[in-house]
């Protein structure tokens, strides 16, 4: 004010009204008052964010900021690193006499399609409230957090978003699932769950394991795919397909309620990504203690991997996956009954996951019986063959082998001509050169099994 006095206002029209009052002249104008020059810049103020919100920085006594200062993690954009982030730390040193935080993870920038960066002043930037109608807050959370690799840009786009939503949705799906089973109390767990029961507890401490690992690494949209296949991979399309009773007929209890546990804690690793989904869900799964939250939950315990198990089931797997592609490929109703010819396997423990989900019947034999169509695939080193002789156009197939005949063959005389050179066998690593000979034995088995397929046509 034009006597040296001042006052505090958000804008001119309440500024002019307060001088007036303080000095009693109610002719003031705006243009009387005077904007104050010296004062903190949005950089150097902000630079003293860390202490500043916990009261008097330099007061030793101050038990909040004592208690929360320094902190582990600064998440900033790189664009800031100077303007902000060396600041803070400059005047961390300066005021405490130590770093502010431990460790500075850099964002990437969401951008359009053209490259831009996302601004008010472009107009290039989506409503955040209307993607979150469309799509779901957990849905554009988790679809962002998926397609952006550490420290990298993000060109956004809604299909990202989709994807999301579409997980939310492949959650809240399971949930239903099991809220619609009926519960056996006299009914006895069958094979096929006990395993999956027992297999699904050591591939959810695995993934446990894996997303600790990557979460200290920051490599945070590699954890939630992993948090994302888990779920939607190994627990929706598998451990509930194993597990699943009949049409119309109960589930018994102890599989019900391992179920529920295995869902708990995927809602626990979830949550950080997705909080709101997974409380919800949190609540609706079974009775819980008036203001509980999933926030106070303990996370998932990682237990001591049964890596046959896991290795076994995982084999066991790729063996359904193949029976099902055969029946695609050769139109083969789903209520046929097919048997699995095979002479040496590792998953005898899982042969009911795949009587179940394959619907087929393993049978120990060197091959399938003299004279019969047989499809044939091999997991690993190990072939497998099943009858089709009802279900085939002999010609078609007799084509596609003959096709993947010819391919294998060249593969192997490139592998071959590889080896064959003194040069790359002598001065190639080791392992290099055992890949190579790998390759060799695989493609030799696996023209041999073609062959064979071609001598029963």
């Amino acid at each position: 004010m034009p006597d040296g006095s001042f006052v505090v206002a958000p804008s001119e029209e309440e500024a002019l009204e307060k001088a007036r009052s303080l000095s009693g002249n109610s002719q003031l104008q705006k243009e009387d008052l005077r904007a104050e020059e010296d004062c903190l810049d949005t950089w150097f103020s902000s630079w003293l964010w860390p202490m500043s919100v916990f009261g008097d920085i330099t007061d030793s006594d101050n038990k909040d900021l004592n208690y929360y200062y320094p902190t582990n993690t600064l998440v900033t954009a790189p664009d800031i690193l100077f303007f902000w982030v060396a600041r803070m730390i400059i005047a961390g040193y300066r005021y405490r006499g130590e770093r502010p935080f431990k460790d500075v993870y850099l964002t990437g920038i969401v951008r359009d399609a053209l490259g831009r960066k996302m601004s008010k002043t472009l107009g290039n930037s989506p409503n955040p409230l209307d993607l979150i109608d469309n799509y779901g807050a957990d849905g554009v959370r988790v679809g962002l957090m998926m397609a952006t690799s550490a420290g990298n840009d993000l060109l956004y786009e809604e299909a990202l978003l989709e994807q999301g939503r579409n997980f939310c949705n492949k959650i809240w799906n399971s949930f239903r699932l099991i809220k619609t089973w009926q519960v056996d109390a006299q009914h006895s767990s069958p094979e096929e769950s006990r395993i999956a029961i027992d297999w699904f507890a050591h591939r959810l401490s695995e993934a446990v394991a894996e997303i600790d690992d990557l979460m200290e690494k920051y490599r945070i949209s590699e954890a939630v795919t992993v948090a994302y296949k888990l779920f939607r991979d190994d627990f929706s399309a598998f451990y509930l397909e194993a597990i699943k009773p009949a049409y119309g007929a109960p589930i018994d209890g102890v599989t019900l309620e391992k179920t529920i546990l295995f869902f708990e804690d995927l809602l626990r690793i979830l949550h950080p990504f997705m909080p709101f989904i997974t409380e919800e869900l949190w609540h609706e799964l079974r009775e819980r203690p008036e203001g509980s939250s999933i926030m106070y939950s303990s996370y998932p315990q990682k237990i001591e991997l049964n890596a046959s198990l896991l290795k076994t089931v995982a084999i066991a797997r790729e063996v359904i996956t193949q029976v099902r592609n055969i029946r695609t490929m050769h139109n083969i109703p789903r209520q046929e009954l097919l048997d699995i010819y095979v002479q040496e396997i590792e998953h005898s423990e899982a042969d009911s996951l795949i009587m179940k989900l394959a619907r087929a019947s393993v049978q120990r034999a060197k091959s399938a019986p003299e004279g019969v169509s047989s499809a044939s695939f091999i997991v690993g080193t190990v072939s497998y063959a099943v009858p089709i002789e009802a279900f085939i156009d002999k010609d078609a197939v007799r084509q596609k082998l003959e096709a993947d005949l010819k391919h294998q063959e060249g593969f192997l005389m490139g592998v071959r001509k590889k080896l064959s050179n003194e040069k790359f066998v002598n001065n190639a690593p080791q392992d290099v050169v055992a890949i190579e000979r790998k390759k060799e034995a695989d493609a030799l088995s696996r023209i041999e099994t073609i062959k064979k397929q071609l001598s029963t046509l």
